[in-house]
């Protein structure tokens, strides 16, 4: 009873964190601005709470039974009437279910995580990382095209995944076939650590405090949990005996309940930061202002003015850095970025200005527009809540 508890527990607190991502995306940039992960992880939550009720079906309507862990006198002898062999049929057709379901998580998390990387690296003009994002999604998708087909059409006829007698064999042994176990996990640690080398290498090179540097690689590498996670579960499956179905199901709940937290807590990592920023014990997300540091900030050197009580600075002497773009907002690039105001600047794309970059990532952009045919100049001022 209690590993049933244990998984309707890790469902409750996955709903939470995508409801707390959803919220944040809403107040980020509203329904409108929406992008693809935004609508596939509330599916994810969906197939999450489908496989928490299919392990929760095998454990207790079907006693964790399955074709598996049979020696050959035990096949034979089975009557086919029995609640056994019954039990033993619908328990191996669920966990063809589940294993599906299992699959489908992993790498809808995956996707989730690569939308988020191409919005927070949309305002960098680097081709090779352009490239590394193209490839991760094809990657992405075959490698799911071949996990989900070798988990559907490994063993023909289809029957034979739910047969009893004879031995179907280990391609047909939903709980604890070893090819089902290696098909999943080799190309889920080898899409993971293809993930983990595309933010990395950029947040080790950034000039940002030591600190914040390591705070923010762990962020980003929630994917070695994933990876850890998903090898004791193969490992559990095939050291469990005829508990292998039971064991294997409660591992799968705790590796896609780290999955889903891991591809969202980027997502809702800054709403942290300010909540805890508000009631002063911020040590992990955010820094006191008061007193000056290489973290804050302060003007490092003179131009800088100061505007709204040190709130935000206006930097008029330097050429834009980076042009923010699309419908990524602040608040995903303030997971990479330093707070140095000097990477916040933005570059009006129709004429000079500068921008004015308040603690609340708003950004209060002027410029000069340039009417093409009539050559007409006109200054304008947009604020712009990211």
């Amino acid at each position: 009873m209690a590993s049933r508890d244990e998984a309707f527990v890790y469902l409750a607190f996955a709903l939470v964190v995508i409801f707390v991502r959803m919220w944040a995306r809403w107040v980020q940039v509203g329904p409108s601005n929406w992008q693809l992960d935004d609508y596939l992880m509330p599916l994810t939550g969906v197939v999450l709470t489908l496989k928490t009720i299919t392990v929760h079906v095998v454990s207790a309507s079907f006693q964790g039974l399955t074709n598996s862990y049979m020696t050959d006198a035990e096949r034979a002898a089975l009557d086919p009437d029995s609640t056994e062999y019954l039990y033993r049929q619908w328990g191996s057709k669920i966990q063809l279910i589940a294993w599906s379901f299992y699959a489908f998580i992993l790498w809808a998390s995956k996707v989730c995580v690569i939308v988020f990387y191409g919005r927070l690296t949309s305002g960098l003009m680097l081709m090779h990382l352009r490239l590394r994002m193209r490839i991760a999604y094809v990657f992405l998708g075959v490698t799911y095209v071949l996990v989900a087909l070798s988990l559907l059409v490994a063993c023909r006829p289809m029957s034979k995944y739910w047969q009893i007698n004879p031995d179907p064999g280990d391609l047909c042994y939903p709980a604890n076939s070893k090819f089902r176990i290696f098909v999943v996990l080799v190309p889920n640690i080898v899409t993971d650590a293809y993930l983990l080398s595309i933010p990395l290498p950029l947040l080790w090179v950034a000039d940002i405090g030591t600190r914040r540097k390591v705070t923010l690689m762990l962020l980003f590498s929630g994917a070695i949990f994933v990876a850890i996670a998903g090898i004791l579960r193969g490992v559990s499956i095939l050291l469990a005996g005829p508990e292998g179905a039971i064991t294997g199901s409660e591992w799968a709940c705790r590796e896609t309940f780290v999955a889903i937290v891991v591809a969202n807590l980027p997502i809702i990592h800054p709403f942290f930061r300010q909540a805890k920023a508000k009631i002063g014990s911020s040590a992990l997300f955010s820094r006191s202002r008061a007193g000056a540091s290489a973290d804050d900030c302060s003007p490092p050197e003179s131009g800088w003015s100061g505007v709204g009580g040190g709130a935000a600075y206006r930097y008029p002497h330097l050429p834009p850095t980076s042009y923010l773009r699309g419908t990524s907002s602040a608040s995903d690039r303030s997971a990479a970025l330093d707070r140095d105001p000097r990477n916040w600047y933005e570059q009006p794309p129709d004429g000079l200005g500068s921008a004015v970059v308040t603690r609340e990532f708003t950004v209060v952009r002027k410029g000069m527009a340039v009417n093409q045919e009539s050559k007409e100049k006109m200054w304008y001022t947009e604020r712009v809540a990211v």
